[in-house]
């Protein structure tokens, strides 16, 4: 057992030096991508079958993975990995199809937006075309189907409908019986995204109660408000999931909240980095030991453990870079860190901490 852990990171070692990679069954890579870009071993390769346009600025891309890629649950992510001028790039977007297109065609479908700015947003729009072959993660995240079947009500804003509409898909296939309310907001109509969809669910699926409410189309502004929630029927007794940019998600916790509806009731997931938290920037900073790499790093400031590691040279797993997807995930032994977006202090002992959320609060060890 020793040897086959020793020879096991020996290769490990010898392809990161020979090949600046960690699976030893991704060493052909660079040859296999040549020939069949579905045959690399690094990451489940996905070929692009289909792009529909949703609207101006959101397309949907109709993608089939590899057929070792493990499949996934209504309302979950991936990260995408694809070179954008010749840098690898990783991405997360959540799925917006049903995992039943996946057991049935092995297809899955990712919704994405247009983001002002927005690098590989705006190169999946401009670039990637039928035929092209991008990089897939396993599933990730915990924005799920309650089960047993209990009564929801879910307030999405744009382009955050797209986990929500995974979950409406799969409840609908699967005659889900409790009353589902949907409160999407949009800017206009012609914002809508899948509306045929959503339409066509509202009537074939009785539990469907759907409002489609455009925020920028009369002269004051239209956004959530008190009475959308009061024509909820049990709304106490509901399970709540949110979805959209902060300022209606912040609004919809604060109305939920004052109608007495429990924080252990809400279920949120972002499609964009939540809002940090605010920090004494004098408190934090520090030395950080990577044991694994035999590495001492000084800190000051806010830098999370992930940007200290980047820049001493060091390439830790990593994917949304936002705390969402858990991908930096590694086991700190010693030393204190606090979550930039919580502002929560973790204890000094040994745990489990996101590279990309967590800053030094003085020295810090990590099993990295």
């Amino acid at each position: 057992m020793l040897a086959r852990i020793s020879n096991t990171k020996a290769l490990h070692w010898l392809g990161r030096q020979l090949l600046n990679r960690d699976n030893p069954a991704a060493w052909l890579d660079p040859l296999a991508e040549t020939i069949n870009p579905m045959w690399v071993q690094e990451y489940t390769p996905a070929r692009v079958e289909r792009i529909v346009a949703e609207t101006l600025d959101t397309k949907t891309f109709v993608l089939t993975p590899a057929k070792r890629w493990a499949g996934f649950k209504a309302g979950q992510h991936v990260n995408i990995c694809t070179d954008v001028n010749g840098i690898r790039r990783t991405r997360t977007f959540s799925l917006s199809s049903s995992p039943l297109l996946w057991e049935s065609q092995g297809q899955i479908t990712l919704t994405i937006k247009r983001l002002p700015g927005g690098l590989i947003t705006n190169w999946l729009h401009d670039s990637l075309e039928e035929g092209d072959v991008i990089g897939l993660t396993e599933a990730f995240g915990d924005f799920l189907i309650p089960e047993p079947a209990k009564p929801l009500l879910y307030i999405a804003g744009g382009s955050g409908i797209t986990p929500i509409l995974s979950q409406l898909e799969t409840m609908a296939a699967e005659d889900y019986r409790a009353p589902v309310t949907l409160l999407y907001f949009v800017r206009t109509q012609n914002d809508v995204i899948a509306r045929e969809a959503l339409t066509a669910l509202a009537e074939r699926w009785p539990a469907l109660t759907l409002y489609i409410i455009a925020t920028d189309e009369d002269q004051a502004p239209r956004y959530l408000k008190d009475s959308d929630l009061e024509s909820v029927a049990g709304l106490k007794a509901r399970q709540v999931y949110l979805c959209g940019p902060k300022g209606l998600m912040d609004l919809a916790n604060d109305l939920l909240d004052k109608r007495g509806v429990k924080e252990s009731q809400i279920h949120s997931t972002f499609f964009a980095p939540p809002a940090q938290a605010q920090l004494d920037r004098g408190q934090l900073g520090g030395e950080v030991t990577f044991t694994r790499s035999d590495l001492n790093v000084g800190s000051e400031g806010d830098a999370c453990l992930l940007e200290i590691a980047e820049a001493a040279g060091l390439k830790p797993q990593h994917g949304c870079r936002m705390g969402i997807c858990h991908q930096c995930s590694c086991r700190k032994t010693s030393g204190t860190v606090v979550n930039r977006l919580t502002g929560k202090v973790s204890g000094p002992g040994e745990e489990t901490v996101q590279l990309c959320v967590s800053v030094p609060q003085g020295a810090v060890v990590l099993d990295v």
